[in-house]
């Protein structure tokens, strides 16, 4: 389960600000090939596709929580991705205005002015609400994650192949996760969270509205995930993101050494 950091910059957010309007899309070509039987693999690849799994990726980020009918200023991040690489500069409120947060494959690191060096901070530890920091990244569930088929479902009309999740190492962010993604979209729409005992602790639901263009055709790109405590106060968490563009990396961006300035 997550765990909450003893210092003031734990709550530092990144998870973004304003829903862009729908976007009707076609639906993309399946990415194992017309005809073809989807392996596990395969479809989870086309689902991480759409939450970050991009080279050269920008986006803005802001999270607020909903809990005890009272919410959140949004906290709001200037966030850079390169495959499974993410490095966010918080924008706002201004008392957080420069805090950095560095990952690299599994690894993260978080940076305020005034720092001597970056502080090693794990994907499970809770950056706002329900939201941990490795929520904030692009998922790799294809590699994290051994896989094993369940019977298909449908999610609000959406008929959906089924995954049990189960973490390959300890530095994951969710131990074992039950996860739908759309046949149709080639999408994660839903997820349940598990501790390693098997209790659920927290659900998510993901929206689409935005696209980027990639190689010329127009792919759906996470806009919205709506995070819930299932075991207490029923908490909500929006993790809300904004104008995704594709753009060239620099190495600079992701090199540890270069976080502080």
């Amino acid at each position: 389960m997550t765990t909450r950091l003893k210092r003031p910059f734990a709550i530092l957010p990144l998870v973004l600000a304003a829903v862009l309007g729908p976007v009707l899309l076609p639906a993309p070509a399946p990415a194992w090939g017309a005809g073809a039987a989807p392996d596990d693999e395969a479809i989870l690849r086309a689902a991480d596709r759409a939450r970050g799994n991009v080279d050269g990726l920008a986006w803005e980020v802001a999270i607020d929580s909903i809990e005890n009918e009272r919410t959140s200023d949004a906290l709001l991040y200037d966030i850079k991705v390169r495959s499974f690489n993410v490095a966010g500069v918080s924008l706002a409120p201004a008392k957080y205005r420069g805090n950095k947060i560095l990952m690299l494959n599994t690894s993260m690191w978080f940076y305020k002015p005034g720092l001597s060096k970056p502080i090693p901070i794990s994907q499970r530890q809770k950056l706002m609400g329900e939201a941990a920091y490795g929520d904030i990244a692009s998922t790799n569930y294809a590699e994290n994650y051994a896989a094993t088929r369940l019977p298909d479902e449908v999610v609000e009309g959406d008929p959906c192949y089924v995954f049990d999740l189960k973490a390959k190492e300890d530095k994951l962010t969710y131990d074992r996760i039950t996860y739908w993604v759309s046949k149709q979209s080639q999408t994660g729409v839903k997820a349940d969270y598990f501790t390693v005992s098997g209790k659920k602790f927290k659900s998510a639901t993901m929206d689409y509205a935005n696209s980027v263009k990639v190689g010329g055709e127009a792919r759906p790109f996470l806009s919205r995930i709506t995070m819930r405590n299932e075991l207490m106060n029923g908490s909500v968490t929006h993790l809300n993101l904004r104008n995704p563009r594709l753009e060239p990396i620099p190495d600079y961006v992701f090199d540890l050494n270069l976080f502080m300035r």
